[in-house]
């Protein structure tokens, strides 16, 4: 079983297909939509989570490439600047999955970017703009 955050990116002519209920349907995965920007006519964006075996989550992403749905891992679009960061702490307060959590040890902000949902909270409250979204 596994249990992955990606990002998919619809093309315009897609954006009205079932391509969800397929990924439920034909390949028996659960997905949670963490995000979802789909309006008619447009480029679409939704971020899931997809729980299945792996043999199934494979045939999905394959099932979506052939369809022109690029995806892409969470992980690789949820950054922090470590240059920029000064490990306040204020973004530990407000991220909801305990994706930023402070190091009683060293009192520096750890960053788990598995546990993100890109929710953007951290982006929005971030004092020195260190944390960063880009789908």
């Amino acid at each position: 079983m596994v249990s992955r955050k990606i990002v998919l990116h619809f093309p315009k002519t897609l954006v009205e297909q079932p391509i969800v209920y397929k990924l439920v349907k034909e390949f028996n995965l659960q997905f949670n939509i963490l995000k979802a920007s789909v309006m008619p006519n447009q480029e679409g964006l939704m971020v899931l989570e997809l729980v299945g075996s792996k043999e199934d989550f494979d045939k999905a992403i394959s099932y979506l490439k052939a369809c022109g749905v690029k995806t892409q891992p969470l992980s690789q679009d949820v950054v922090r600047d470590e240059n920029k960061c000064t490990h306040c702490g204020v973004c530990v307060s407000v991220c909801p999955v305990g994706a930023l959590v402070k190091d009683p040890k060293d009192n520096r902000v750890n960053f788990d970017n598995k546990k993100c949902i890109a929710c953007e909270l951290c982006v929005k409250i971030c004092p020195p703009r260190a944390m960063e979204v880009s789908f």
